[in-house]
């Protein structure tokens, strides 16, 4: 890294010591809106061209482009407005993403471009207005001033930067590949064998295998804490959701299973916490006969999520689940966490190489692209 940026401070030293230009977007690019788009007009034309239009995913595939070779777009309203997409080859613009053409490819490079954008979020962002459904005007857009250096120094920039993306890219891919690995080889090793007994959850429940533990007190959300003794779990997606410092409230239990009635969300915690407003039940396994981490793995195996908003312990206990010795059931659990940890630990896994990787990129993005302005 330091030969390239060596190279690219050279570059500046040499090509515009004083400074570079900074231009409006409007002046080097041309901003349009995409065409009407809605997701029935691609049910009923479905095809192989993606359609852009408010989110960075495509929001289906439809069998007609109108844009080829014109990569950069900005959506124009919604939840996502400000955000910089980057889609190469032919597809559908829709009439919530503006293009962002380059008039002179002599002057500007398209991918310099695209990563001036992506370091000028927050500018774009406060272009926005967000009264009522949040909007990005083209006539406040076409006002973004951006650095235009020769183009000998955009090129050097893109070539260090593409460098960082691929190899995001590159992370991407394999922790997707991961993923799918992690999940057959889940459902292989709990319902692949017919040699294990299959039990009814609810009988589990029943003959005291599992215990579902009614605490005596609840904290409504009114009182989560940011930071506190004990951490929160609620029925959320997410494991912690908050602190208090009431220990009324607290389950000293070393592990069980969480189940939200509400969110459908399964959680394994093997540590002391407090539970959250109504609506999740706490399952405390007979650890002679049943692996708490274990039954965690299989529920979200064995469980079909319903969908619907009302509570749903029900269906869970109709949940038929393969029950191996106990030898067998920690078998399983020690290689369903080491893929666990590798797909999903934010710490030390393929997240976390996947995080690392992208910091690095966004700190070098804002090196690079940030220029004295020229002052003439």
């Amino acid at each position: 890294m330091k030969t390239n940026q060596s190279k690219i401070e050279k570059l500046i030293s040499e090509l515009c010591p004083n400074g570079v230009e900074f231009s409006e977007l409007g002046s080097v690019c041309n901003i349009k809106t995409g065409q009407s788009v809605n997701k029935i007009m691609i049910e009923q034309n479905k095809g192989e061209y993606p359609v852009i239009n408010s989110g960075k995913d495509p929001l289906g595939y439809i069998n007609i482009y109108n844009t080829e070779n014109d990569p950069i777009g900005i959506t124009s309203r919604g939840a996502g407005v400000g955000s910089i997409t980057w889609y190469e080859g032919k597809y559908f613009r829709g009439n919530l993403n503006y293009s962002v053409t380059v008039i002179d490819k002599n002057i500007l490079n398209f991918r310099y471009l695209y990563f001036i954008l992506m370091n000028s979020q927050k500018q774009i962002n406060e272009l926005s207005v967000f009264n009522g459904i949040p909007a990005l005007n083209a006539n406040s857009l076409i006002k973004l001033k951006i650095p235009i250096p020769p183009i000998a120094i955009q090129e050097e920039i893109v070539k260090i930067l593409n460098s960082f993306t691929e190899l995001e890219a590159e992370l991407k891919a394999e922790l997707k590949r991961r993923k799918k690995q992690y999940k057959y080889y889940r459902n292989e090793l709990l319902t692949g064998s017919k040699n294990f007994k299959v039990k009814n959850f609810e009988k589990l429940i029943k003959d005291k295998i599992v215990v579902t533990i009614l605490p005596p007190k609840k904290l409504t959300k009114k009182y989560y804490q940011k930071t506190g003794k004990f951490p929160i779990v609620d029925q959320g997606q997410n494991l912690i959701v908050g602190y208090t410092n009431d220990q009324d409230s607290v389950l000293e239990e070393n592990e069980c299973v969480i189940f939200g009635d509400h969110t459908e969300a399964i959680k394994y915690i093997n540590f002391t916490f407090a539970q959250g407003a109504d609506g999740i039940k706490i399952l405390k396994t007979d650890s002679k006969l049943l692996n708490a981490k274990y039954l965690y793995y299989a529920l979200n195996v064995f469980y079909k999520k319903t969908g619907k908003y009302t509570r749903h312990f029900s269906f869970l206990k109709k949940c038929d689940l393969l029950i191996p010795p106990l030898p067998e059931q920690e078998r399983i659990v020690s290689i369903l966490d080491k893929f666990d940890t590798l797909v999903n630990d934010i710490s030390i896994g393929l997240p976390a190489e996947l995080k690392a990787r992208r910091s690095q990129y966004e700190y070098y993005r804002g090196k690079l692209l940030t220029f004295n302005e020229l002052k003439i």
